[in-house]
């Protein structure tokens, strides 16, 4: 009696992780089905497609206390923070003591492993909620200090405005010369919690244009032939992060019984014009 107790137990759990594996091989259902143009041809992807700490040939971090008085402490290599599971990157950010401080999170870059000019970058994520929190998909140049050097927002969200998904343009004429017409813009979402979006960037020599599934956000033109307006004409590297607190995310104060959060990345895919492509519309 008691061995086919166990046997049934046994059998129970065995169908639990069968159907555990099952849920977690499931692809992910983006809220919209964005139909790329074919003109663009795939050059670099990580398609998360196993287990672990991210690829160490496409991935590094940013490490400790890094900027915009932001309370979080980023970690490295660190399975709590920033794993591959389920056919996704999650990046996750806790209220833990950890190296001196109170939070603890993760921000993936592709620096030295990852570097594009022209060409779309696209990411399809689904976002943290909560107070406090901050999560951006970005770009930075891997020549020149910011501001000088530009930065392009593909996404930042901020936790005290939860729907909204603001792309934005930095260079030293935005901050420094406080010429900040038309720099950003945002859309609303319904689901940006609950549901995976695309958010995408597409840089040409002329202008950016900014997309939230197929909605193109902003365009910003290049304005005038100088690095403080238009640092855009070289290699850039993506950074994935949640931020928590800090000059943004923290204007309202934070909610820590909201930790923790996740950021869940499908994908991330980078493509080039092919050669043959005929120019894009404006």
């Amino acid at each position: 009696m008691i061995r086919a107790c166990m046997k049934k137990m046994l059998c129970a759990i065995l169908a639990l992780g069968m159907l555990a594996l099952s849920h977690a091989a499931e692809p992910v259902k983006p809220a919209k089905e964005v139909k790329l143009d074919p003109k663009w041809k795939l050059v670099w992807n990580d398609e998360f497609d196993y287990t672990g700490l991210p690829d160490t040939n496409k991935w590094t971090y940013e490490v400790g206390y890094v900027r915009n008085k932001e309370l979080q402490y980023y970690t490295k290599s660190r399975l709590k923070n920033a794993r591959v599971e389920s056919g996704c990157l999650v990046i996750e950010t806790h209220k833990e003591s950890y190296e001196g401080m109170d939070y603890t999170s993760a921000s993936v870059i592709s620096k030295g492993k990852g570097e594009w000019g022209y060409g779309r970058v696209e990411i399809l994520a689904k976002l943290p909620g909560g107070r406090g929190i901050w999560p951006a998909l970005w770009m930075l140049n891997t020549k020149g200090g910011w501001p000088k050097g530009g930065e392009i927002d593909i996404m930042e969200l901020v936790g005290y405005e939860p729907n909204n998904i603001y792309c934005t343009v930095h260079t030293y004429d935005t901050y420094v010369n406080k010429k900040t017409d038309g720099q950003s813009n945002h859309i609303s979402l319904d689901t940006p919690q609950n549901g995976f979006h695309l958010y995408a960037v597409e840089r040409y020599p002329d202008r950016m244009d900014f997309y939230v599934d197929d909605v193109k956000v902003l365009s910003y033109p290049k304005k005038e032939n100088t690095i403080e307006s238009w640092p855009f004409d070289g290699k850039f590297y993506l950074i994935m992060n949640i931020a928590y607190g800090g000059a943004w995310g923290g204007v309202k104060g934070v909610d820590p019984s909201a930790l923790p959060q996740q950021m869940v990345i499908d994908y991330v895919r980078v493509y080039e014009e092919k050669k043959d492509a005929e120019p894009a519309a404006k």
